[in-house]
């Protein structure tokens, strides 16, 4: 990768996949599912430096950042749903309010899925970089 910018986020994005699986390893589901939002984000945030020279936005909200990457329209329904499924992984996975109602929906098969899917969408979007 030429760019710098494209290769900070994607080597973030890497990161924290293998974080993903390491918090999955433990059993802590929450943190699978919040890991796996930030591989998607970093990357999304990659696919923007690959378009324009401009920060990318200070924004958790995958859909908002599909759009700005270009990325949104190229999605199939497969990846949609789960930019969908991780965008509440994020900043609510932080508040008590809700952060143990998505604990209790996230399980081993689940989390594996998740990091499955995920890795696929991290794989997708560097060969579209």
């Amino acid at each position: 990768m030429s760019n710098p910018k494209v290769s900070y986020w994607l080597d973030l994005a890497d990161y924290d996949l293998e974080t993903a699986r390491v918090m999955l390893d433990g059993r802590r589901y929450l943190y699978v599912g919040f890991m796996c939002q930030q591989v998607v984000e970093k990357a999304l945030k990659a696919g923007i430096c690959s378009i324009s020279d401009e920060f990318p936005p200070y924004t958790h909200n995958l859909l908002n950042l599909a759009e700005r990457s270009g990325f949104l329209e190229k999605f199939n329904d497969a990846q949609a749903e789960l930019l969908s499924k991780l965008n509440p992984l994020n900043i609510e996975a932080r508040y008590p309010s809700t952060k143990d109602v998505l604990a209790k929906s996230l399980d081993l098969k689940t989390c594996r899925a998740m990091i499955d899917e995920t890795k696929e969408l991290l794989q997708w979007i560097k060969q579209q970089l």
